[in-house]
């Protein structure tokens, strides 16, 4: 009886310990299958964390190497070549007047002088020859001389045998006439002046019109960069617009305002001068 006892308790341990161990594998499973962890998946897990880190790096450092070829390649393009890019055709016709604007300029300088009008050496040597009543050397000078106030003169001491009235008349006619081929030169540049603004209006539509054609088309929100293009465009054939016409208005203000004090100077002195002969101070 003893040795049955025995032999039950030996197997109610064995038992006990059997189903101890089976609570504990069943466990262990359940646990492991809600946590997704298996030493495969450990594997697979740590796996799959060294290539998204290899291909974090691979993109960081393809994106370090764009931004260094963008940055060297913008290091490479100049602001002018940039300024001519983005220009285009508005900006080739500007600079083309700009060129036309530049001779205007330096051709009416050198015309636009007192020199060129009232030479004091001319007006010294016909004061002279008024001193020694030498009138056919007077009107010999007048005809020689290149300056205005000379042909001025000479006009009018051609018409002395119709009278005064008609030699002040002759003058006064030349006077005009000369001072509407000045002023015929001279409206060029004011042409320019107002064209300039608009050729560079035209080329700040046309950029406008590029950007939004951009935004227009994507699907998606377009870049900065692709943006610049049109609004570069804009800007530049604005400023070069301005560049040109400004320059063109000034100088046009300023020559127009010379010719005008120099042909008034003119008519005083050859009136002046004229009165000084006979018939004049009749």
């Amino acid at each position: 009886m003893k040795l049955m006892n025995d032999k039950e308790q030996t197997a109610t341990k064995r038992f006990s310990l059997w189903v101890v161990m089976c609570l504990s594998l069943i466990t262990g499973g359940m646990l492991t299958g809600h946590l997704g962890i298996t030493p495969s998946a450990y594997a697979d897990e740590a796996a799959a964390d060294d290539g998204e880190a290899e291909d974090a790096k691979d993109e960081k450092k393809a994106s370090d190497e764009k931004k260094d070829s963008d940055v060297e390649a913008a290091k490479e393009r100049s602001f002018l070549t940039w300024m001519i890019e983005a220009s285009g055709i508005f900006g080739a016709i500007l600079l083309v007047l700009s060129f036309v604007m530049v001779a205007l300029v330096m051709m009416n300088v050198l015309q636009v002088k007192r020199d060129v009008f009232i030479p004091q050496s001319f007006i010294d040597a016909y004061q002279q020859k008024l001193e020694a009543k030498d009138y056919k050397g007077a009107y010999d000078l007048c005809k020689a001389d290149e300056s205005l106030v000379a042909r001025v003169l000479a006009v009018g001491m051609g018409r002395l045998d119709r009278g005064y009235a008609s030699a002040i008349e002759g003058m006064q006619e030349l006077g005009e006439e000369e001072n509407m081929n000045y002023e015929h030169r001279l409206s060029y540049l004011a042409l320019i002046s107002s064209i300039a603004p608009m050729i560079g209006l035209m080329g700040t539509v046309y950029g406008m019109i590029l950007s939004f054609q951009k935004i227009a088309t994507s699907t998606v929100a377009p870049k900065p960069s692709e943006l610049a293009d049109g609004i570069s465009t804009a800007l530049f054939t604005t400023l070069e617009g301005l560049a040109v016409a400004i320059p063109a208005m000034v100088a046009y203000s300023i020559l127009r305002n010379r010719v005008s004090r120099y042909m008034l100077e003119v008519g005083m002195v050859s009136e002046g001068l004229m009165g000084r002969l006979p018939m004049g101070k009749q």
